[in-house]
C-alpha cells in the first residue's frame, strides 16, 4: 500500500490491513484542524484499492468515533459492507450515531466491555424549516440508517426505532447508550471481545475463504 499506509495510519501484517475509524466522520465540509477526523474521501479510494489488491487477505477496522456526517458515514459503511475480503470491526472506545452503521458493516463485529454505542435521532445543523417536507426528509434519512443497521446486524428495525426515540436515558437528547455487552444483547454487535478475539476471528474468516 506504500505511502497510503504511512499517511492514513493503516498498518499491514501478514495480509491483514488495519484501519482506524476515529474522531468525527468528516464529510462535505472541512472540520477544524484541531479536530481528530476520519476523512471519507481518503478512505473510499483506499478501500477500493484494497479490494483489488491480491496481497490484502482481510481488513480489521478499529472504531472509536463520536459520529459525524450522516451521508458520508453511510457511504463508508456501504463501501465496507460491499468488500469481498473478510472484514472484522472492533469497537474500542465509542461508536456513536453514524458510527453504529460503520461498526456493523463488517462480516463480524466485536466490542470491548467498556466501549459505548449511542443510537439517537438524526440531527441537522443550521436553519431548519418547520414544514412537513422537513419532517419527511428527516424520517427518510433515519429509515436509511435503521434499514442498514437492521440488515447488517441481528437487531430488528422496530427495536432500533424504540432505542432511537428513548426519552428516559439522555437528559438533553433522545436516544440510548449501550455499553459493551448491552450492544451484544440488543443484537447490534456479535461478541464482547478485544484485539486477540478480533484477530482470531479475522484469521478464521480468511482461512475459510481460502479453502
Amino acid at each position: 500500500m506504500g505511502d497510503d499506509v504511512k499517511e492514513f495510519g493503516i498498518t499491514e501484517n501478514n495480509g491483514i490491513q488495519t484501519i482506524s475509524i476515529i474522531g468525527e466522520i468528516e464529510g462535505h465540509d472541512c472540520l477544524s484542524q484541531n479536530a481528530k477526523t476520519t476523512k471519507y474521501e481518503h478512505l473510499l479510494p483506499l478501500l477500493a484499492k484494497m479490494e483489488q489488491t491480491e496481497a490484502v487477505k482481510g481488513i480489521l477496522f478499529l472504531v472509536n468515533t463520536v459520529g459525524g456526517d450522516v451521508s458520508c458515514g453511510l457511504a463508508l459503511a456501504e463501501m465496507i459492507s460491499s468488500i469481498s475480503k473478510p472484514t472484522v470491526s472492533l469497537v474500542i472506545g465509542d461508536s456513536h450515531s453514524i458510527g453504529v452503521p460503520l461498526a456493523v458493516s463488517t462480516n463480524y463485529s466485536f466490542i470491548v466491555p467498556s466501549a459505548t454505542m449511542i443510537i439517537h435521532p438524526v440531527r441537522m445543523n443550521g436553519m431548519v424549516l418547520g414544514t412537513p417536507q422537513t419532517y419527511s426528509q428527516f424520517q427518510q434519512i433515519q429509515d436509511r440508517i435503521l434499514d442498514f443497521i437492521a440488515s447488517h446486524s441481528q437487531a430488528e428495525k422496530k427495536n432500533l426505532e424504540a432505542l432511537m426515540m428513548n426519552t428516559s436515558m439522555l437528559s438533553k437528547d433522545l436516544g440510548t447508550v449501550l455499553v459493551g455487552k448491552d450492544a451484544v444483547e440488543q443484537g447490534l454487535i456479535r461478541e464482547v471481545g478485544g484485539m486477540n478475539r478480533a484477530l482470531d476471528k479475522l484469521n478464521q474468516l480468511i482461512a475459510d475463504k481460502e479453502q
